[in-house]
């Protein structure tokens, strides 16, 4: 007998075994128990959550011999059929090899015959949103007004690209992405029952790679079934996805809280020499990070019977919470980073080399880059530091343009430490801390600089000077100095006086600077 992969061979049949759906099994169970049944429906999600699976068990609901139903008997000929694919009345379309009028059309023209064998005939439109707005347009009317045997359930990935007229004729569910502890435990109960032994981790690494999809956590099961000979080990799954061991990023974590320099970048070589992956290896680590804030500021949230919570607890303790939240950034903006690095092990190298390199502002060791390496005081060259009132000066000198320049104009210099550069702009301007914005102005501070930079932009109350804060007073004292200026000339006064006149102050404009 022929291998059944394990996605065809567990697909649920019946609503209870279906995983993390709950919203919509509710919602379909009573509108089943009390027939009310609507003509269309429409489910969307992301790939491999039970979309085509939701509709071939709603065909059976519909035709199953004991009656309209939600529980089918699974045993009578209309369920036997559908579940094997072989059901007369059940037909399944994919619209994305089937996108043209003429299909559409041809496929419409089935509707008017009664069903052969069943109750109803159930059209179910896998991928809807690929077809064309001539097809879209042809099965309004049907599915406006359908035959009282005719019921459509539409499945797609994407219901932006479905017209709004064909949307309002479907009643809608949206199936939501599998939560990482239901699909590991939903693969231990189906490992149990082939009898392959497993460890807890390793379904917890299927659960987190197959993001939300129960095909796609499948898929991956039968290929960790066959790179471990028949079990499913945490190394062995681990060696298949790339993944990163936390004993890496728990290692590097210490490393960079002593800080040891030395010791970090023999880890990043040793992840090198295995080929890991430096993108998995930053989204563990601001993983890592996140949960050692959760540590520090809600420690009840943290699992009490994670094996790591005794390490995240050690780290909690070691370093502030700024250190926490600075190191959580520099990792965020690394992996964003990392495309337009040399290369990925540089990248993250210098990923590292950032959270050695700055530390909140009194922290002493804020400088230290690696063992004995200590960047000498007074050293301005390496590192200008500067006062807030020295910000607008170099705000006039960044080669920046549209939303960004006016960022670094209404922003003050909060604080400045080597390279990294903290700003608060007013309530009122937070539509500047938009991330393009900030993204824009760090890449014309490290033009200006002629190395790399740090920016965090927060809202907050604006105490000190601004570029556009002191360019307002400069036309302001401009303006006046006109006025002056204005209301002595002997000229104007004699207007003034000949036509009891009145010089309107607001409609003088100062003569701009270096014109």
């Amino acid at each position: 007998m022929s291998y059944q992969v394990l996605a065809r061979k567990w697909r649920p049949r019946e609503f209870g075994s279906l995983v993390g759906q709950e919203h919509v099994v509710r919602a379909l169970r009573n509108a089943l128990e009390q027939k009310r049944l609507h003509h269309a429906y429409l489910f969307t999600g992301t790939r491999g959550v039970g979309k085509t699976t939701l509709a071939r068990i709603l065909a059976k609901c519909l035709n199953c011999e004991s009656g309209i139903t939600a529980d089918p008997c699974g045993k009578c000929s209309a369920c036997v059929e559908i579940d094997g694919g072989r059901f007369v009345d059940l037909l399944e379309v994919d619209a994305a090899t089937n996108t043209r009028v003429d299909e559409m059309r041809q496929l419409l023209e089935t509707t008017q015959y009664a069903p052969t064998r069943g109750r109803f005939k159930v059209y179910v439109i896998d991928e809807v949103h690929m077809l064309s707005t001539s097809a879209f347009n042809a099965m309004l009317k049907t599915l406006e007004e359908p035959p009282e045997h005719l019921k459509f359930v539409l499945a797609t990935t994407d219901p932006q690209k479905i017209p709004v007229t064909v949307l309002s004729r479907c009643l809608q569910f949206n199936l939501k992405q599998m939560p990482r502890a239901a699909i590991a435990a939903h693969l231990e109960s189906l490992l149990r029952a082939e009898a392959i032994a497993c460890e807890p981790e390793a379904l917890a690494l299927i659960g987190a790679a197959a993001s939300g999809s129960m095909r796609d956590a499948l898929s991956l099961l039968d290929q960790a079934i066959a790179h471990g000979g028949g079990g499913v080990r945490t190394a062995d799954v681990r060696d298949m996805l790339g993944a990163i061991d936390h004993a890496y990023i728990f290692r590097l974590i210490d490393a960079v809280a002593r800080p040891d320099g030395a010791a970090a970048m023999k880890i990043a070589d040793e992840m090198q020499a295995r080929s890991l992956s430096f993108d998995a290896a930053l989204a563990d680590l601001a993983s890592l990070l996140l949960q050692v804030a959760i540590a520090q500021i809600v420690p009840d949230a943290l699992d009490a019977d994670a094996p790591e919570r005794a390490s995240l607890e050690d780290i909690a303790a070691r370093l502030d919470q700024e250190t926490v939240q600075l190191y959580y950034q520099i990792a965020l903006q690394g992996r964003q980073d990392l495309p337009l690095a040399p290369d990925e092990h540089a990248g993250f190298v210098m990923t590292l080399l950032r959270m050695l390199a700055f530390r909140p502002e009194g922290d002493s060791g804020a400088l230290r880059l690696t063992a004995g390496a200590a960047r000498r005081p007074g050293d301005e060259t390496a590192a200008p530091r500067a006062r807030s009132g020295e910000w607008p000066e170099l705000v006039r000198q960044l080669e920046v343009t549209g939303a960004a320049r006016e960022l670094a104009r209404n922003a003050q210099l909060r604080r400045r430490e080597g390279d990294a550069f903290e700003l608060v702009v007013a309530r009122s301007k937070a539509y500047l801390a938009d991330r393009a914005y900030q993204d824009k102005l760090r890449s014309a501070l490290e033009q200006h600089l002629g190395r790399a930079a740090t920016l965090k932009v927060s809202i907050g109350e604006v105490t000190g000077p601004t570029a556009a804060g002191l360019e307002a007073n400069d036309r302001e004292a401009r303006r006046a100095e006109a006025a002056q200026v204005v209301h002595g000339d002997g000229f104007v006064k004699d207007l003034v006086d000949l036509f009891d006149a009145t010089v309107i102050d607001s409609s003088i404009r100062a003569t701009p600077k270096n014109s």
